[in-house]
């Protein structure tokens, strides 16, 4: 095994990407569960819209909910260009970039997160907060990239998590290496203190 430094220059910007292009295609998706034909239907309604109207309020929890709205102003009339289509056009080049990364190596290694994993019971109330901290997860569904997390090294008494990418159908190698890592170091083993 070797570690060579790769350039991803553009990968900063996958987090924008991500946020505008997964709730759009979250708010198309979930469009068909209104209670009529798919997911939760609210008994307690008078007539059609109403139980159309609580079905989707009392269905969906808050952050899907923040999903929804995002990604039905992403794609509405006036807005689709300005950021939907910027989006997949980012996606494109960081597509791009990982490409020419993977010319010169097999797998990528990052961070899972840019911090470690929060203690017992903590969580950011913060709904931004939450979405940073998913900056290095989210390019490989972003591209279309196999990835798998291992367990890293205990920072500060809390697991931090290592993240391998791989090019496309590349699961076996990925699975492999995860296998490898574990076999000689024992942070699989760690409890948090």
């Amino acid at each position: 095994v070797s570690f060579h430094p790769i350039d991803l220059p553009h990968l900063d910007y996958s987090l924008a990407a991500y946020y505008v292009i997964a709730p759009a295609e979250a708010s198309s998706n979930l469009a068909r569960y209104d209670g009529t034909r798919y997911g939760y239907r609210c008994e307690q309604a008078e007539d059609g819209l109403e139980m159309f109207k609580k079905s989707r309020a009392e269905g969906f929890g808050a952050e899907v909910k923040r999903r929804i709205m995002l990604g039905t102003y992403t794609l509405s009339s006036g807005y689709y260009d300005a950021y939907y289509l910027k989006a997949q056009k980012t996606r494109t080049i960081l597509k791009r970039d990982f490409e020419r990364a993977f010319a010169t190596v097999d797998l990528v290694l990052m961070p899972t997160t840019p911090t470690t994993a929060f203690g017992i019971g903590e969580k950011s109330s913060d709904p931004l907060e939450m979405y940073l901290s998913d900056i290095y997860t989210v390019v490989a569904n972003l591209v279309g990239l196999p990835a798998l997390v291992v367990p890293g090294p205990q920072v500060e008494g809390l697991p931090y998590g290592l993240q391998l990418l791989g090019p496309a159908w590349s699961e076996e190698l990925l699975l492999n290496a995860g296998v490898a890592f574990q076999a000689a170091t024992d942070y699989h083993a760690a409890y948090a203190s």
